[in-house]
C-alpha cells in the first residue's frame, strides 16, 4: 500500500507531512530493532527513553517515513509530524491492516478486577460451542494455538491491530480483549469498532497516572462513550456489574448500546442475576436467571468474586449469539485463570498453597474471604506492593492483610526503580495504624516465600499474593526470571526431604 493512499481521508488536525508521499509502505514499527526495508517508523515517547533517539537506527534498518511530534533536519526521508502520536499511529495502523475489527465480534473488558478471568470463561464457553475465540489480555495474547506473550494487559494499538488481522486471516471471528484505564487514556484501542464493552468493578489502583478516583472512572467510561461511533451498524451492548457503585454510575450513562446489568444483589434490578449463591473450597454455585430462563450454575471457581465474572462472561456469549443452555455448559467447562487462585499441590506435607494475582485491596480481600471460607486452621500470606505505581494502596493492603490473616510476610513484588525498604515502610503505615503485630518484614520474596513455607503447618493455606502468573521480577530496570510457583516447590521439596529443613518458631 502506498503512504499517500492510508492518508487518504485520515481525520488528523495539525499533521504535517514533508517529504514524497508516493512511496510503497511494506510495515510498520515503533521498534527500531524491527524495522525492515520500506517501513514506516513511530517515534514514540515513552517513559524511560524516547523513540526520537533511534530515528537514525531506524532509517539505517531500511525506515522510508518517520512519524514523530518534532520535525528533525538531520534525516532525508519522508516525516509525518503530528500533536498526538498515539492517536495517529491508531488511525495509520487501522488503515494499513484494513480495519481487522471490522470483521470481528470485538468484546472488551475493562475494570480493576476480573478482566483475565473473564476472558478465560468466554474462551470456554465459545469452544464449547465449537467457535474459537482470540483473546488479548494480561496473561498472554492467544488464538487458535498460537501464543504471543504479553508485554501490557493492552498492547500498543499496531500490535492490537497486527494481532487482529492475522486473527481474521486465520478465520476468528470473536476477540476478547481486556481493556486497561491506561490503554483507554493513551489512546492505544482509539478507533476500534467494539461490539461489546463489559465493565466488572472500580477499585483504587493506578492513581499514579490517573490522580483521583473520578478521573479513572472517567477512563474506564471511555470504553463505553464509543460504542457505535464506528462503521458496523450491528446492535451493540454494555454489560455492567449493576453491584457496584461506579457501574450503578455508568448504568445511567447515556450510551449507544443496549445495558445489560449483572448482579448477585437481591434488591438490585439486573438481566443476569445469580441467586442462593454457595461458595465452597471446590467451586462455587448459583442459580441463574435470566429473562423467562432459569439455569443451575456450577463452576469450578472460588469465591463471590468469580460468580460476579461468570455472570460477566454468561451475559457477553448470550449478546454474541450462543445460545444460552450452551453457554451454562460451556461456563461449567471453564478453568482457572493461571495465576489467579492457583493452587499448588502440597498435600503430602498437610498444608495448601494459593498463588494470586492480587495487587489491589479490593482483590487481596476477595483472595481472603475466599479462604476464609475453606475454614483452614491459619491463613499465612506473602505479599507486596510494585514500585513506580499507587503509592496510595499500599497501606491499604498492608491493612487488608493482616487484619484478614494470622500472618503476614511483607516483602518485594516488583519494586522497580524504587526502594524495596521504602516500599515496604508504606505497607507498615497501614499495619501500625490497625496496631497489629502479626507480620514480619522480609525483603527477598525467596527468602519470604521460604520461610512461609517452613512456617506453614498442616491445616493451614499459605496464600502468595501479587504476582500470579508473572514469571519474572522487575529490580531496577532489569526483568529476571521469578515464578512464585516455581519458588514455593522448590522449598515445598526442601520441607519434604529427609534431611528437612531447619525449622523457624514463630509467635503470634
Amino acid at each position: 500500500m502506498k503512504l499517500k493512499e492510508i492518508l487518504l481521508d485520515l481525520s488528523v488536525e495539525n499533521m504535517i507531512v514533508l517529504g514524497n508521499v508516493d512511496i510503497h509502505v511494506s510495515g510498520v514499527s515503533y521498534d527500531s530493532r524491527t524495522v525492515g526495508k520500506d517501513y514506516v517508523f513511530f517515534a514514540l515517547p515513552g517513559h524511560n527513553t524516547n523513540g526520537s533517539k533511534y530515528i537514525d537506527e531506524a532509517v539505517k534498518r531500511g525506515a522510508s517515513v518517520i512519524i514523530n511530534t518534532l520535525k528533525s533536519d538531520t534525516i532525508s526521508v519522508t516525516q509525518i509530524v503530528v500533536d498526538d502520536i498515539f492517536m495517529f499511529m491508531s488511525v495509520f495502523c487501522a488503515k494499513f491492516y484494513n480495519y481487522p475489527d471490522r470483521e470481528l465480534n470485538v468484546i472488551g473488558i475493562t475494570g480493576t478486577n476480573g478482566k483475565t478471568t473473564i476472558t478465560y470463561m468466554i474462551e470456554s464457553i465459545f469452544a464449547n460451542s465449537g467457535i474459537e475465540c482470540g483473546v488479548t489480555g494480561t496473561v498472554n495474547y492467544r488464538y487458535k494455538n498460537k501464543i504471543i506473550e504479553a508485554a501490557n494487559t493492552t498492547p500498543q494499538s499496531l500490535d492490537i491491530y497486527k494481532i487482529m488481522r492475522e486473527m481474521v486471516d486465520n478465520g476468528i471471528k470473536h476477540l476478547a480483549m481486556e481493556v486497561s484505564s491506561h490503554a483507554l487514556s493513551l489512546g492505544r484501542v482509539h478507533g476500534i469498532d467494539f461490539d461489546m464493552a463489559i465493565f466488572t468493578n472500580l477499585t483504587q489502583d493506578h492513581l499514579d497516572f490517573h490522580k483521583n478516583m473520578n478521573s479513572y472512572f472517567e477512563a474506564k467510561s471511555m470504553l463505553f462513550r464509543g460504542l457505535g461511533t464506528g462503521t458496523k451498524r450491528n446492535k451493540k451492548y454494555a454489560i455492567i456489574n449493576v453491584d457496584d457503585k461506579h457501574g450503578k454510575k455508568l448504568s445511567e450513562t447515556e450510551v449507544d448500546a443496549e445495558i445489560k446489568l449483572y448482579s448477585t444483589v437481591e434488591k438490585n434490578r439486573a438481566d443476569f442475576k445469580a441467586e442462593n449463591v454457595e461458595i465452597t473450597g471446590n467451586g462455587s454455585k448459583f442459580d441463574l436467571i435470566f429473562n423467562d430462563d432459569k439455569a443451575k450454575i456450577s463452576i469450578k471457581h472460588i469465591g463471590l468474586h468469580n460468580v460476579y465474572n461468570a455472570l460477566a462472561a454468561l451475559a457477553a456469549s448470550v449478546c454474541s449469539g450462543i445460545t444460552f443452555n450452551k453457554a451454562v455448559e460451556g461456563l461449567g467447562n471453564s478453568k482457572q485463570a493461571p495465576g489467579r487462585l492457583e493452587s499448588i499441590n502440597a498435600t503430602d506435607i498437610g498444608f495448601d498453597i494459593i498463588v494470586d494475582y492480587a495487587h489491589t485491596d479490593d482483590a487481596l480481600k476477595n483472595v481472603l474471604q475466599t479462604i476464609k471460607k475453606i475454614k483452614p486452621k491459619r491463613i499465612i500470606t506473602v505479599f507486596g506492593c510494585g514500585g513506580d505505581r499507587d503509592r496510595a494502596k499500599r497501606p491499604l493492603m498492608g491493612k487488608t492483610a493482616v487484619e484478614m490473616s494470622d500472618f503476614v510476610f511483607v516483602t518485594s513484588d516488583n519494586p522497580r526503580t524504587e526502594d524495596p525498604n521504602k516500599i515496604i515502610l508504606d505497607i507498615e503505615v497501614g499495619i501500625k495504624r490497625v496496631y497489629k503485630t502479626n507480620y514480619k518484614v522480609v525483603v527477598s520474596r525467596e527468602e519470604a516465600i521460604k520461610e512461609a513455607v517452613i512456617m506453614a503447618d498442616k491445616g493451614d493455606i499459605l496464600l502468595i499474593a501479587g504476582k500470579g502468573h508473572e514469571g519474572y521480577q522487575i529490580i531496577g530496570s532489569e526483568k529476571i526470571h521469578f515464578n512464585d510457583i516455581e519458588v514455593a516447590k522448590k522449598y515445598i521439596e526442601l520441607k519434604n526431604a529427609p534431611q528437612g529443613v531447619e525449622q523457624k518458631e514463630f509467635t503470634f
